[in-house]
């Protein structure tokens, strides 16, 4: 669904983080007016690492790409930092423009200084970093938790200031029921939330081990998981052939794939063996049948 300008979620999460982050006096300097809420450049060796950092993977990749951003139009969009009694600064928000920027050489960053305590850096951290899509699943089920376990927030208190719905939230918290080993799984993309949730239908930590080991050596889809569990759960009901892999998409197959569904905004599916096949549209809706008729027949 489209969240237009006006909607109210949006306009109280867009206060949200400021109305946190009061500002503080900065120290004299030509360069700064941190009380008009202007960014000071600092010194990236006189920061410090924000110590509740939620995120715990970072795309080395993605980084790269964003130091070489920096390096030919410098920081675009200022980090947030709070001073020390040492005279050095702690990261409230930013760590990867932070870590860029040091990659690329610079040495300094625009920096906006706000005076807030432990437990509001820690709300903030975990507040800003949840509204990005980047962090793998498990990050985001532990930043949840410690929201509600250090804050005492219920779980729509949570939705609002993070801009999800409720029932994502509890979905994330869901994930911190499996065992260990099959969390570490889900951090390295082994296994997708979808894998994850599939998952959870068992009581066992046994159980959830046993299949997550078998989704992952036999490369099983949602959908395929989905069947499994319930193949384990409901043995009588159980087919007696073993599930396949799904066939390895060239790279190619799958781009043109994603191109082809983004533009018709229908699910494509290409069947390509050696440069010969189909392609598959898949439609629910007579409504959507007819659009795609009007959008073929004006090409």
């Amino acid at each position: 669904m489209t969240i237009t300008a006006q909607d109210p979620k949006r306009r109280a999460l867009g206060k949200g983080l400021d109305s946190l982050l009061p500002r503080v006096q900065a120290p004299a300097t030509p360069s700064a007016d941190a009380e008009s809420g202007k960014p000071l450049e600092i010194s990236v060796e006189k920061i410090d690492r924000n110590p509740f950092q939620t995120r715990h993977v970072m795309n080395e990749d993605q980084l790269a790409e964003l130091a070489a951003s920096i390096t030919a139009n410098g920081v675009v969009q200022p980090i947030l930092v709070r001073p020390q009694a040492n005279g050095r600064y702690q990261l409230i928000a930013g760590e990867r423009r932070w870590r860029a920027s040091k990659m690329a050489g610079k040495e300094t960053i625009p920096a906006i200084l706000r005076q807030v305590s432990d437990e509001q850096a820690m709300e903030i951290t975990i507040v800003e970093n949840l509204q990005r899509a980047d962090l793998n699943p498990m990050e985001q089920a532990r930043a949840f938790e410690r929201l509600s376990r250090e804050f005492h927030m219920t779980q729509e208190q949570m939705a609002v200031r993070t801009g999800k719905d409720r029932t994502s939230v509890a979905n994330f918290l869901r994930l911190l029921r499996l065992p260990a080993t099959v969390q570490t799984r889900v951090e390295t993309g082994d296994l997708s939330f979808g894998h994850a949730k599939a998952l959870l239908a068992f009581e066992h930590a046994e159980e959830m081990e046993k299949a997550a080991q078998k989704v992952v050596s036999l490369s099983l889809s949602v959908r395929q998981t989905e069947s499994l569990v319930q193949n384990l759960l409901h043995p009588e009901r159980a087919p007696k052939k073993e599930p396949k892999p799904e066939p390895v998409v060239d790279p190619n197959v799958r781009e043109v794939q994603d191109t082809l569904q983004r533009a018709l905004g229908l699910k494509v599916h290409i069947e390509d063996h050696n440069g010969r096949g189909k392609v598959i549209i898949e439609y629910s809706r007579l409504e959507d049948f007819d659009a795609l008729l009007d959008q073929l027949a004006s090409r």
